[in-house]
Formats: C-alpha cells, sequence, structure tokens
C-alpha cells in the first residue's frame, strides 16, 4: 500500500469513528446534532422534575364538599375548604376534621403554646414576612404539614392525623410513645373522618369531642364569626 493510500485509509477510519461516538462529538452533521438534542429535551420533558415527585396525591377538584356533621363554624369555610384541599391533594373531609379539632372555624384561635388560626400552626412553619392569621395563609402551611404527613403514613389518616398533632416524627412508634393529647387526637380525628367519608348528617364521636370540651371552642368560634 502506498503512503498516499495509507493516509486516505487513515482519514477514512478517523472520520467514521468521530461519526459513531454520539451526540456530544462536535464533528457530527447538523441533522444528527439536531436529533440527538431533540431526543434529550423529548427525554427530560417526560422524565420531569424530581421536586414533582409527590404530584401522585389523589386529586380532588373544589366542587367536593364536607360532609353535613360538621358543626356550623367549620360549614362557614366549606367553599375554602374545598378549594385548599383541592390545591393540597388532600380530601376535603379530612381538611374540615382538623378545622374542627384544631380551632372549630376560629381564625383568630391561639393556643397556650403559641399554634395559630384556622388550623393551629406553629409560628416556626411561617415565613418572617407571613401573617400566621390569614386564613389562606394559615391553611397553605398547615395544610402542607398534614399532606406531607399523610405521605409519611402511607395514606393512613388515623396515623397522619396523629402526626400533625404530635409531629410527623411519630408515625411509626409505638403507640403507647406518643402523648396522651395525640392518643385523644388521633381517636376524635379518625372517628369524626371515617363519618365524614360516610356523608353521615352526625356523628357520635364529633358528639363526645363536643362534650368533652370541644363545645367551648366552637363557642368562641361562632361569635368570633359572628354566627347566631
Amino acid at each position: 500500500m502506498t503512503p498516499a493510500r495509507s493516509e486516505t485509509t487513515a482519514r477514512r477510519k478517523s472520520r467514521q469513528t468521530v461519526q459513531s461516538s454520539g451526540c456530544l462529538s462536535g464533528f457530527l452533521l447538523p441533522p444528527l446534532v439536531a436529533l440527538c438534542f431533540g431526543v434529550l429535551l423529548a427525554f427530560l420533558t417526560i422524565r420531569g422534575p424530581e421536586s414533582e415527585s409527590h404530584a401522585s396525591a389523589a386529586p380532588f377538584t373544589a366542587n367536593q364538599g364536607i360532609a353535613p356533621l360538621f358543626t356550623a363554624e367549620v360549614q362557614f369555610w366549606a367553599a375554602r375548604i374545598a378549594v385548599w384541599a383541592a390545591e393540597n391533594g388532600l380530601d376535603p373531609n379530612l381538611v374540615a376534621t382538623v378545622m374542627q379539632i384544631e380551632s372549630c372555624g376560629n381564625p383568630s384561635a391561639r393556643s397556650v403554646a403559641g399554634a395559630a388560626g384556622l388550623f393551629q400552626v406553629m409560628p416556626y412553619h411561617f415565613q418572617a414576612y407571613e401573617d400566621t392569621y390569614d386564613p389562606n395563609t394559615n391553611a397553605l402551611r398547615g395544610l402542607d404539614y398534614l399532606r406531607r404527613s399523610l405521605e409519611r403514613a402511607n395514606g393512613d389518616p388515623r396515623l397522619a392525623l396523629a402526626g400533625y398533632n404530635g409531629g410527623i416524627g411519630v408515625i411509626g412508634r409505638a403507640e403507647t410513645s406518643w402523648a396522651a393529647e395525640t392518643r385523644r387526637y388521633a381517636y376524635w380525628g379518625s372517628g369524626i373522618y371515617a363519618d365524614a367519608q360516610q356523608n353521615a348528617a352526625e356523628s357520635s364521636r364529633l358528639n363526645e369531642w363536643l362534650t368533652a370540651g370541644g363545645a367551648s371552642l366552637c363557642k368562641q368560634a361562632r361569635q368570633r364569626l359572628g354566627l347566631p
């Protein structure tokens, strides 16, 4: 083989090697570059950002109402509850159950521990510039925590309610280690929610809660909302 033919052969092999090296090569023909770039964009679009991994939560829409068993003070917020629930992928009846026990619909409620608003959210869940008593802001922070609690509980509403009250960390621990308040909260909440899922007009568990002190909370809410 002559030197000239050897050089020609070497160049041909070099071009073949470059063309088989993939989409990162700088020597690809423009159509092939466009094809590879398009495939990459399509892959990224289908895969989506990892931050949206929680989007598999069951969807709920704003036309879903809450069960008639909830007190008038909570019913006052029914339309807003439906919207907040849909925004967070939560069952409106679960949201109403938490509001029932936490504040009975009183947006100005405050606990001795410093929890504030409709969903009795602790101050450290808010940004410094946020109004903790604003209903929409309070729902934003409170229901985000409820959603995360429900995810940790693998969809078990009783455990999610315990996590909302006692901290998500209680989920997975033996119930004997839960604080007495958390055990009561899970008892009241799971019973009320179970009745609400049946769209019941009354709830014996809700009546127990009212008798145990909830009626006083609802009286304050009624006065704050100006209800008869």
